[in-house]
C-alpha cells in the first residue's frame, strides 16, 4: 500500500530531511518546553547546499545518585545504571528519547548529539554498595541508554562501573548494540567464571543499509553477531535481544537472527515490539515517511492493531509484547525459532548474589583486623 502523505519539500527550511549518521531527521520541542522555535531564512543558505551535520556535544556532570530502582513487572531486573544520558547510537525507535524532555531538550537530534557523561559514576556506586541497608540484586547496564555507545571509548565510565562490580563480586547484566563490549573481556571473563555477568546484544535486522538509517551509529548487524560469538567463545554468556520488532520493517529477520545467534553460541534470547511513547511517535512516523514511504501507513496500522487502536499502549503486561493477532503471530514465531535452535528465555540467568562483599568504610586505624 502506498503512502498518500506528500513527500517532504527540500526547499522548506522546516522540512525534515535525512541526516547522514543520525537517526532523527528533526528536532521538535520537548513536551515541557515553554518556548517554541522556528527557522528563518537569513539569506546565507543557497538552494541545493547540504545542511551542516550536527556535531556531538558531551557535557560532563556530577550525578547525585547512580542506581535506579524498578518495580515494573515487565522487566526482569530491579536495579539499573545508565552511565550516560542521551545516546549517540541515534536509534530512531529508542523509547528513551522522550527522557531528554526533562533536560529541556528535544527527543530528536538533541537526544543523539547533546549527551551527558556521569563522570562520578564509579565513586557513587561504591558509596551506594557500602550503605548499611543495601540488598544485593543484579544491576542492569543499558536499561535506558547504551553503556557502550561511541563516547564510551573516551570516557570509559562503563568500564569503571564494571571494575567496582568485579571488585565486590556484584552480579550484573549488560544490554548493548555495540561491539565495543569486547574491549572489557579482561573484566568480564573472571566475572563470568564466578557467575556474576550475563550479556545481551540487541540485533534488530540483518540488513546493513536499513540499520544505517534505523540505528545509525550502532555497530553493523554482522559485527554485533561477531561480538556475541567472541564473548561466548571467551566464556562470557551472551544472548541476543531481538528488539524492537517493527512490523513490516524488521520482523522478517526474526528467525534468521535467532539462527545466527545460536551459531554464535547464544543460549538465551528475548524480544520486545516497538513502543512509541510521547514525542517518539512523531519522530518514528517522520522516519517512515523519509525511508519507507510506500509502507508507512501499513506499518502504523499494524502497530495500532497491537496497541488497542492507538499509537502506544503503556499498560504493564502489554507494552513490551503488544496484543492482538499480529502480536500473537510474532510470539509464536519467536517461540518456535527459539525451540528449533535450543535457545532459552531470559527468565533465569543463574547469577550469583551470595558472593557480594560490600565496600568497607575507610578506618583511621587502617586494616589492622
Amino acid at each position: 500500500m502506498k503512502s498518500t502523505a506528500p513527500p517532504p519539500d527540500p526547499l522548506r527550511l522546516d522540512a525534515p530531511a535525512r541526516i547522514k549518521g543520525r537517526g532523527a531527521a528533526s528536532n521538535p520541542e520537548g513536551r515541557f518546553e515553554s518556548l517554541a522555535k522556528t527557522r528563518e531564512d537569513d539569506g546565507w543558505h543557497h538552494d541545493g547546499e547540504p545542511a551542516s551535520r550536527p556535531a556531538t556535544q558531551v557535557t560532563e556532570e556530577r550525578a547525585r545518585t547512580i542506581i535506579s530502582r524498578n518495580d515494573s513487572p515487565d522487566i526482569r531486573f530491579e536495579q539499573s545504571i545508565n552511565p550516560y544520558r542521551g545516546c549517540e547510537h541515534g536509534c530512531v525507535y529508542c523509547y528513551a528519547r522522550p527522557s531528554h524532555a526533562y533536560l529541556n531538550l528535544s527527543a530528536g537530534i538533541d537526544f543523539e548529539t547533546k549527551l551527558f557523561a556521569k563522570t562520578n559514576a564509579a565513586e557513587l556506586l561504591r558509596t551506594e554498595l557500602g550503605k548499611r541497608g543495601y540488598v544485593c540484586s543484579p544491576i542492569n547496564l543499558g536499561a535506558n541508554t547504551d553503556p557502550y555507545q561511541p563516547i564510551e571509548r573516551r570516557y570509559r565510565i562503563t568500564r569503571s562501573i564494571l571494575e567496582v562490580l568485579a571488585e565486590h563480586n556484584h552480579p550484573c547484566t549488560i544490554i548493548t548494540k555495540n561491539a565495543l563490549i569486547e574491549r572489557d573481556l579482561d573484566l568480564l571473563v573472571p566475572m563470568a567464571k564466578a557467575q556474576l555477568v550475563h550479556a545481551f546484544v540487541s540485533v534488530t535486522s540483518l540488513d546493513n543499509r536499513l540499520s544505517s538509517t534505523l540505528e545509525s551509529r550502532a555497530s553493523a548487524p554482522h559485527r554485533r553477531l561477531e561480538a556475541v560469538a567472541a564473548l561466548n567463545a571467551a566464556g562470557v554468556p551472551c544472548g541476543v535481544m531481538v528488539a524492537p520488532i517493527i512490523p513490516m520493517v524488521t520482523d522478517r529477520w526474526i528467525e534468521q537472527i535467532l539462527e545466527r545467534a545460536a551459531g554464535a553460541g547464544a543460549t538465551h534470547a528475548g524480544y520486545t515490539v516497538l513502543r512509541l511513547p510521547y514525542e517518539l511517535k512523531d519522530l518514528f512516523k517522520e522516519w517512515l515517511a523519509l525511508n519507507v514511504p510506500e509502507r508507512a501507513e501499513h506499518v502504523m496500522s499494524l502497530i495500532r492493531q497491537m496497541r488497542g487502536g492507538k499509537d502506544n499502549d503503556a499498560r504493564f503486561g502489554a507494552r513490551m509484547r503488544g496484543e492482538g493477532e499480529f502480536a500473537e503471530l510474532i510470539r509464536q514465531r519467536f517461540r518456535l525459532a527459539c525451540r528449533r535452535h535450543g535457545i532459552n528465555s531470559v527468565r533465569e540467568l543463574g547469577l550469583d548474589t551470595t558472593r557480594f562483599t560490600p565496600p568497607r568504610a575507610a578506618s583511621p586505624q587502617g586494616e589492622l583486623f
